[in-house]
């Protein structure tokens, strides 16, 4: 995978840094049409990466998230590379009620956990997304309609585990023409190495499976 993120970027402590996901979703937005009468709007910014390379690209950029130290985060590697960014801080539905945006970018929350219970602090609020991996997904999917102009785009970037099949039926049932246009298979990382026995008790991985897809989805607003 290539990429096209900002080089140099900071991360306080508990913040997400760039991985697989940013650099895969990073790579869809690269072939979208950016311009400076563009308005994103990136959902759970964490360093600040995508919003970056968005703005990089002219686009007017909002970026939201719930965690403090993301946020100043963003803000602070907006500064280091003088680039403008509004970074505001709080649920992403909070911040945009009435506001449309020619596309929404988010790499959000997607690992199952197996409590129910969205953490509230810490660095596993920046992944862990309740027992099927779609408490953040799924509000985005039914929230897409309103946050997008007419031929606006969503690119949102999840595990397969958490059914890509799933987010398509969702997407199209509200009303968006949706795809999944790119894919990536990579190594589990620690979280899920964790938690390999309760994922496999769930019916979500395979025994001894070690490589986890990625999915980018593409939707469109008609």
């Amino acid at each position: 995978m290539t990429t096209t993120l900002p080089a140099g970027l900071v991360a306080l402590p508990g913040v997400y840094r760039p991985q697989a996901d940013t650099y895969l979703l990073s790579d869809a937005l690269a072939r979208e049409h950016l311009g400076p009468a563009t308005e994103v709007l990136e959902i759970g910014t964490g360093t600040g990466a995508l919003a970056l390379q968005a703005a990089a690209r002219g686009a007017q950029v909002t970026t939201v998230d719930v965690s403090w130290s993301a946020v100043t985060t963003a803000r602070l590697n907006a500064w280091m590379h003088r680039v403008p960014l509004a970074v505001l801080h709080g649920d992403f539905q909070a911040h945009t009620g009435g506001r449309r945006f020619d596309l929404v970018v988010s790499n959000p929350p997607y690992v199952p956990a197996p409590s129910g219970r969205i953490p509230s602090r810490g660095p596993a609020r920046a992944w862990d997304a309740g027992p099927d991996g779609r408490a953040i997904i799924d509000r985005i999917c039914a929230g897409a309609p309103t946050l997008l102009r007419r031929d606006g785009i969503l690119l949102m970037v999840h595990s397969g585990m958490c059914g890509a099949d799933e987010t398509l039926g969702r997407l199209s049932t509200a009303g968006l023409t949706a795809e999944v246009a790119a894919k990536a298979s990579v190594p589990w990382g620690p979280v899920l190495r964790s938690r390999r026995t309760w994922l496999q008790q769930q019916g979500l991985a395979a025994e001894a499976e070690e490589r986890e897809e990625l999915v980018v989805i593409r939707a469109r607003r008609s």
